[in-house]
């Protein structure tokens, strides 16, 4: 997805941080236009509620001029689900973050966001589940959901589970983010998604073998903050 992203340091694709530090760059590339509904700032950011031709879309942009009521463009975004704000206490089902634009956007620019919202759609990825995928045949292998159960006896050991990437965010705080399921686990209590930090590419559809280490309680310092993960990860598809 306190989940995600913390407001007081956010490192995130396509943009330069400001005084937050240095952000990686990654394929972001939405653009959005539309009128500021409300407006909460929080330390050096700025959260904006957008009325838009696709309806009203959160976005996050570095603290920034923009006034109730005025059109804006939010450029050069990468959509985010299941975003959590520490600062605001308040969870995003999908939020842009991105700079603002001092232009307008076409209506074809406008498109971009259709596009975006399709590849990053508003289920949530609890609410899915990838279909059936062969259990790897190699020492260490499990399946999504046995890792996910066994958590405390698997902290810090390796595992290989193969399944399909739903979900890939490229080069945030220097690692490519990939979200896998195999068809195991239930969507209700979210033992079917396991996400996996690599810096081996990937894009959404893929099916892969995973090998890495299992990680509990795992707070990178940045808001990034998991329950289990598989870290240094290397991929073979």
């Amino acid at each position: 997805m306190k989940t995600l992203l913390a407001i007081c340091m956010i490192v995130f694709a396509s943009f330069a941080w400001a005084a937050e530090g240095s952000a990686p760059q990654s394929a972001g590339g939405v653009t959005v236009q539309g009128k500021v509904l409300k407006m909460k700032k929080v330390d050096n950011f700025t959260y904006l509620l957008l009325s838009t031709d696709r309806g009203e879309i959160w976005a996050a942009v570095i603290d920034a001029s923009a006034k109730k009521g005025a059109t804006v463009t939010i450029e050069n975004a990468t959509v985010m689900e299941n975003f959590h704000s520490k600062a605001l206490n308040q969870t995003f089902k999908q939020i842009l973050f991105g700079k603002l634009g001092s232009a307008s956007v076409s209506p074809a620019g406008s498109s971009t966001l259709g596009a975006a919202f399709s590849a990053n759609p508003r289920k949530n990825l609890e609410t899915i589940n990838a279909a059936p995928v062969a259990k790897a045949s190699v020492a260490n292998a499990m399946t999504v959901e046995e890792i996910l159960t066994k958590v405390a006896e698997l902290k810090g050991k390796p595992v290989v589970v193969r399944g399909k990437v739903v979900k890939y965010n490229a080069e945030i705080m220097g690692v490519n983010w990939i979200h896998l399921q195999d068809g195991s686990g239930s969507a209700a209590d979210g033992s079917n998604d396991i996400l996996v930090t690599t810096l081996a590419t990937a894009k959404v559809g893929d099916v892969v073998t995973v090998e890495g280490i299992v990680a509990t309680d795992k707070d990178f310092g940045a808001g990034y903050s998991y329950k289990v993960l598989i870290e240094q990860a290397t991929l073979q598809k």
